[in-house]
């Protein structure tokens, strides 16, 4: 049927997000890093989402479309509610949604009294970082997953502390990090290596970037992994 419907222009697209949470429909998710439209039977046509973009980047198109399905949107609303079971978004387990407990005690102490922040130097994302910034000399680098600092809740403490901080995510960013990490550690005196990766399968691509740039760089410095669970433990040392 010919229908009005969203259309969304990816150069102007920012990344922001904001047209995904204002659509309570479901109707948008990000994609590489972009929004996009992905099923035209859950779009109704009202545009909440046009205000809240702040590059303009939504517009309104005439087209063939499927009719909008208030039942299914329905369906996948109760789907992500329950957690359990929404389908999976890619092949990854570690994808799987799951819902952490903790005893109340812990969550209580951990409120009393908030920690002094350990990160030493700005950018944090791997692709951002320059391979030949000032403080990479004579640094202790920590290559860490994103989700490991927000599934251990000592990560500043325990990990960050006395080191130079790099962030990624292997599933999400675009590319592989062991090129620009082989960079960082063989134009720097860098003293040692600590990789922090969760246990889901999928995390297993930033610890092969960092050990295989080890390699690479023909340097030989202390060099460790560490495994954290989705429900904060290291599950080695």
């Amino acid at each position: 049927m010919i229908r009005k419907i969203i259309q969304i222009d990816r150069d102007k697209c920012n990344g922001c997000g904001l047209c995904v949470q204002a659509c309570h429909e479901g109707a948008i998710g990000m994609v590489d890093g972009r929004a996009q439209l992905l099923r035209d039977d859950y779009c109704d046509g009202l545009g909440d989402c046009l205000p809240a973009c702040p590059t303009g980047a939504i517009t309104f198109v005439e087209r063939e479309a499927a009719a909008y399905d208030h039942a299914a949107v329905m369906a996948n609303q109760q789907a992500k509610r329950s957690g359990q079971d929404a389908p999976l978004p890619c092949g990854c387990p570690g994808s799987q949604s799951r819902r952490i407990q903790h005893p109340e005690e812990e969550a209580q102490a951990a409120c009393t009294a908030p920690a002094a922040s350990q990160l030493r130097q700005w950018p944090v994302q791997i692709k951002l970082v320059p391979v030949n910034a000032p403080y990479f000399d004579g640094a202790h680098l920590l290559v860490a997953a994103d989700c490991t600092a927000y599934a251990y809740g000592s990560f500043h403490q325990d990990f960050m502390r006395g080191k130079v901080t790099l962030v990624g995510c292997p599933k999400l960013d675009e590319g592989d990090y062991t090129e620009k990490l082989t960079e960082i550690i063989r134009g720097n005196e860098i003293k040692a290596l600590t990789v922090v990766r969760m246990e889901v399968p999928c995390c297993g691509g930033i610890e092969r970037a960092a050990v295989t740039a080890l390699k690479n760089s023909g340097k030989f410095i202390p060099w460790q992994v560490v495994t954290i669970s989705v429900d904060g433990r290291i599950l080695n040392a």
